[in-house]
């Protein structure tokens, strides 16, 4: 089964040299990921203030700059993943580095007919 892992947590909750040994300990993980078959991507996010919401209202789209809503933790990133079930992402998210300074929301994916392949 996918899951995605959404990683939320303050945006200046790591220095930037934190910040860099976080990227650095992700890759790593998802190139143990990889060797097990399980990755399928990841990546961290600009932060919000890059962010720019769309809503669309009366057919008419409205755009509004920041993120949709304002929280205390910000998503800065995602994994998306092949888990055997909920334990194993629990496992998998538990790994995350960010993790231990933020929170990891897993989240299974729906399996849509008709989406293009990878």
């Amino acid at each position: 089964m996918k899951y995605v892992l959404l990683i939320y947590l303050k945006e200046d909750a790591l220095s930037e040299t934190e910040r860099e040994q976080c990227y650095a300990e992700s890759a790593q993980l998802a190139q143990q990921l990889n060797s097990n078959g399980q990755y399928l991507a990841t990546a961290p996010l600009h932060p919000v203030a890059t962010a720019t919401s769309v809503r669309v209202r009366d057919s008419k789209p409205l755009i509004t700059d920041g993120p949709f809503a304002e929280t205390r933790e910000q998503l800065g990133g995602f994994f998306l993943i092949h888990a055997q079930d909920l334990d194993d992402a629990i496992a998998i998210a538990a790994r995350i580095p960010a993790a231990q300074v933020g929170t990891v929301e897993i989240r299974p994916v729906i399996e849509v007919a008709g989406l293009p392949e990878n």
